[in-house]
């Protein structure tokens, strides 16, 4: 069985199909991990979602992004966050919609596998927690997602507070800030807290900020991690973490990993910037 994981594909179903095609990906044995942003700024979000869908958790392992919990909100009702760019029109408009929503509600924001001894979260992972404590916390935040209170959720989502973890936090504080690890993070300050407004490349930093997996005294400094959700830090291995969004939805390559055996192969596809709406407005 050969296991692929792939980054971001915000609705770039075509280019889903012609990656799987290149690395030949058999259904029948092997195993795709899709790590995070399924939905949303690409045009065909509702055939990814039925794809992963209609594939079933053994051939394939989801973990929710950022865009795909922003979709799940507007179908919540919550709607003062829209964007210009949101492209959801595929799944909200459609005839199995609830289908898809209750699907999506129901996948994690966190993957393990300890026999394959690698992970799986969209964004990152704060350096004060393990494996053990992701597993446990994105539990948290599924617990709510799939029970009757998810609507009240997504009204207390969205926010950058708090940006310091403790385990005394309780109750929307608590679950956002684990959201917004797995689903937002890409840089933390020197001290630990969350710095979530600084989107580029590494290179152009703030000051006193880390990549997330550069933090010292790091947890899981020693554990396999694929994330997507950083087209501005593009695809990578560092150490014994895997960055996979190359910024199909922007019209450049959307990437897969092999990560069942050394040494890992790496495969991209050209997107189309024709087919996508906001490829010119990277």
């Amino acid at each position: 069985m050969a296991v692929y994981a792939i980054g971001d594909i915000q609705g770039c179903f075509d280019e889903l199909m012609r990656l799987l095609d290149q690395v030949k990906f058999d259904p029948a044995v092997d195993q795709v991990w899709l790590a995070g942003d399924l939905v949303n700024r690409g045009p065909n979000s509702a055939d990814v979602l039925r794809f992963a869908r209609d594939m079933g958790t053994e051939r394939v392992k989801v973990v929710l992004g950022n865009h795909d919990l922003h979709l799940l909100a507007t179908a919540a009702g919550v709607n003062e966050h829209q964007h210009r760019m949101d492209t959801m029109e595929s799944v909200l408009d459609a005839d199995d919609r609830e289908e898809l929503i209750q699907w999506l509600r129901y996948q994690p924001l966190f993957h393990h596998d300890k026999k394959l001894a690698f992970s799986m979260v969209h964004a990152g992972i704060p350096a004060d927690w393990t494996i053990a404590d992701c597993r446990k916390y994105a539990k948290e935040v599924e617990t709510v997602l799939q029970s009757d209170d998810w609507h009240e959720f997504f009204k207390n989502m969205y926010g950058n507070k708090p940006s310091q973890w403790s385990e005394d936090l309780v109750g929307w504080d608590r679950l956002r800030y684990i959201t917004n690890c797995f689903t937002r993070l890409r840089y933390c300050h020197n001290d630990g807290r969350l710095a979530l407004k600084f989107k580029g490349h590494p290179e152009q930093r703030p000051e006193n900020q880390s990549t997330w997996f550069g933090m010292p005294n790091r947890e899981t400094v020693a554990d396999n991690i694929v994330f997507g959700h950083w087209s501005t830090l593009g695809t990578g291995q560092y150490e014994h973490v895997f960055s996979l969004d190359s910024g199909a939805v922007w019209g450049d390559l959307l990437t897969a990993v092999r990560i069942d055996k050394q040494p890992y192969q790496w495969s991209t596809v050209q997107a189309d910037p024709a087919g996508l709406p906001h490829a010119k407005n990277k």
